[in-house]
Order: structure tokens, then sequence, then C-alpha cells
């Protein structure tokens, strides 16, 4: 047996790029589906996810993550995690990644694989809403897949998070603006990104104009939602992963329960997408990707990150 290689969040940020990230995520999708089994325990309002996958022809791992929405108050990030990658061939571990690094480079590379393939080519304005640890790289993620954007809006709770998170992407070409509202934003929006520990809508389907993409991220509880019922009778919907997302979290969850929809009123997930099975109809059509996360994405991007820095 191998010494198992130890991959810190270091190593990552030195080798990771956006684009390697969506087509790990990619050629990911092209095998077949993983197994995948998630334990979700619960301490007070805070939340430990151990999510395991095996995805035959690369890799099995598991994920173990604590989620704790009150630690950017302590200067701390909200999630902290640690992955561990097996031999799918002789279950011998392979590798320890940094979880938690990998977690904003999946989350952010899972959206905008979503984007890729379901926004219009001409979208020109992106609005962010939330200021989170995960806003950052969700835009850089997105501006990755559709360069075109010319225009980045902002929105957030405390105008002062906002603020700092405007000063972070100084070194974007693209111009920056905090919006007043989520509605005020979504009107000048061809891509709307919500991240946000949102358990009502902060999105209105009223609001989301024709043609726009949704990128609905912050939602991981049964009890979270971000988008309200409208948008799921105004728009279509897809997901990363049906098994992470529509019996899970609560944007799906909800409504299902509810008999607002019925679970065919999700028309893909990203096997359908990548195999374009499934996609956007029309420019003017509302898309919706529900951003589930999952062992087998984390297994993706730590696969193609393990071979990078045994590379170099």
């Amino acid at each position: 047996m191998g010494v198992p290689v130890t991959v810190t969040a270091e190593d990552i940020r030195r080798v990771a790029t956006w684009p390697m990230v969506v087509e790990a995520i990619r050629e990911g999708h092209r095998l077949p589906k993983a197994d995948i089994g998630d334990t979700f325990v619960y301490g007070g309002g805070n939340t430990m996810l151990v999510r395991s996958a095996w995805v035959d022809g690369l890799a099995a791992g598991v994920k173990a993550a604590t989620v704790v929405p009150q630690n950017p108050a302590r200067g701390l990030p909200s999630v902290h995690a640690q992955i561990m990658l097996f031999n799918p061939d002789t279950g011998e571990l392979a590798a320890l990644v940094d979880g938690t690094e990998v977690t904003a480079w999946k989350t952010a590379g899972d959206s905008a694989l979503g984007a890729d393939l379901l926004a219009r080519q001409d979208a020109k304005a992106l609005l962010m809403v939330g200021a989170g640890a995960m806003a950052e790289p969700l835009i850089r993620a997105h501006l990755s897949v559709r360069p075109g954007l010319s225009e980045i809006l902002l929105w957030n709770r405390s105008p002062a998070r906002a603020a700092a998170l405007a000063e972070r992407l100084q070194d974007l070409s693209q111009a920056i603006e905090i919006v007043d509202s989520v509605k005020a934003g979504a009107a000048r929006a061809d891509m709307i990104c919500c991240a946000t520990m949102s358990s009502t809508p902060l999105l209105q389907g009223a609001w989301v104009p024709p043609g726009c993409h949704v990128d609905l991220v912050g939602a991981f509880k049964p009890d979270m939602r971000e988008a309200n019922d409208e948008l799921h009778h105004k728009a279509t919907w897809f997901v990363d992963s049906y098994d992470t997302t529509l019996d899970h979290i609560g944007e799906l969850k909800i409504p299902l329960a509810k008999g607002v929809i019925e679970r065919d009123a999700v028309k893909g997930d990203l096997h359908a997408l990548v195999a374009g099975e499934t996609g956007r109809g029309s420019n003017e059509e509302i898309t919706v990707f529900k951003n589930g996360g999952g062992a087998h994405l984390d297994i993706m991007v730590s696969d193609a990150l393990v071979k990078a820095v045994v590379e170099q």
C-alpha cells in the first residue's frame, strides 16, 4: 500500500483554475451515475454532513463537513471539511484533501457548469444575492463560463458586507454596483445567483425577467428556500443531482410536499444536461439550476486536484 497523497488548501490554491474545476465536473458526468450516500446530523442550528459516493472509473470517497452559520461573526469560515479518496479497485486510501477549500471550488464550479449549459450566451448582467464566503468564488466561476458578462450587481442584507465584497472584486474589468433590493437587481439581470442562509424566499418569481438564468446555491436543508413558488410555475427547473435535491432540500422538497409541483417538473440533472438530452428551449425561457452538492462532485474535483498536485 502506498502512502496517501496529502493535498492542503495551499496546494489547491496553487494548482486550481475555474476551467479545470468546471471541466472535471463535466467529465465526471460522462461517467456512470455515482452511488451516493448522505448522513445529516444537527446540533442546535449547526449541521454535520457526512457525504459519500462511489464514482466508477474515478474514485470512491467521503467528505465530513460541519456548517456553523455563526462562524463568520467569529472571523471563521462557516464550513470546515476533510475529504478521503479511495482507490476504486483496491479500496486503499489514496489521498487526504482539504475539504474546506475543495467545497468552495466544487460548489462554485458546479453552478458555473450549470450556467454554461443553461444561461444565454449573450448574458450581460449578473446579480449576486448574498455576500458571504461563497459569493466571490461564485462570481469568478460564472465569469469563467460567461466572460461576456459586463456588469456585476451585488445585494446583501448588510450593505457593509456587500461593499467589502465589491472591494475584493476590484481586479475585475466588469462594472460592479451595489443595488438597494433584490427586486431592483433582478429586473436588470440576465443571470441571478443566490447564495444565502435564508429559510424564507428572498427571490420572487415575479421579479425574474424573461430569458434569465437563476442559480440557487444557498439552501441545503429541508427547511431552507431562496425562491418562492411562483418561480416554479414561471421557470424550467434543473438540478445537479436528483439524489441530493428533491427529497432533501426545501427548495424542492417543500413545493413537492405542498403539491405545488410534481417530480417531473424538474427537467434534468447534470448527466442529462452534459449529454445534451435537455437544456434551455428558447432565449425567452427562464431556467433555474438548483445546486445541491454531493460527495460525487467533491470526488470529481478532488481527483483532478490530486492529479495536478502529483504532476507538479
